[in-house]
């Protein structure tokens, strides 16, 4: 029965996905990826021309997803505090729904492929830096933020790298997400004390 036209491109990006949730870590391989969606590698190569490709595949579902999310975010809520604090659930949520893209996020399934994945994850921090520093001026600019968005957003994209590390390093058994509510208190009292 044929597939129809993106199908298999996506049938293997979701299969290259759940072969990341493995906690082991190992490294997946073109032939591993063939064998167990029944193909040869050469299939995957008429999908894809490099695994780099695939990889970039993977990267680009995250950034859809996740700043899809976030101008959602920034669009409903006009409270910037409360924005900062959403975008950081969402991305905590993310991880913890898709354990292998963590693997992706945090750089590990990146290792030994092309250096410009890693480059491309490093916009990603940047651009969700970019967007927690942008709500968080919005909340200074209500009053509501003494501090300083900039700082304190780097400490939040720190705080979320923090955090998917844990869970993968874990092998996907501490939530990303644990103890979010009282961190963020925590962080809003430092702030505003």
């Amino acid at each position: 029965m044929a597939t129809k036209p993106g199908e298999r491109r996506l049938q293997i990006l979701q299969t290259l996905a759940s072969m990341l949730e493995s906690p082991r870590a190992e490294k997946v391989t073109t032939a591993a990826l063939a064998a167990r969606l029944d193909v040869s590698e050469a299939a995957l190569y008429r999908h894809f021309a490099s695994k780099a490709q695939m990889f970039e595949g993977l990267i680009e579902f995250i950034e859809t997803t996740l700043f899809t999310l976030v101008n959602k975010i920034a669009g409903e809520l006009p409270d910037g505090a409360a924005q900062a604090e959403q975008i950081v659930s969402v991305l905590l949520g993310f991880a913890e729904k898709n354990p292998g893209m963590t693997r992706v996020l945090i750089g590990d399934a990146l290792v030994n492929e092309d250096e410009r994945l890693q480059a491309r994850m490093n916009q990603l921090y940047d651009r969700v830096e970019a967007a927690l520093k942008q709500s968080l001026r919005i909340a200074q600019a209500s009053g509501r933020w003494p501090g300083d968005p900039g700082a304190e957003a780097n400490v939040l994209v720190a705080f979320v790298l923090g955090r998917w590390q844990l869970f993968a390093k874990s092998g996907f058994k501490r939530d990303p997400a644990e103890l979010w509510a009282k961190q963020w208190r925590l962080l809003m009292e430092g702030v505003i004390a």
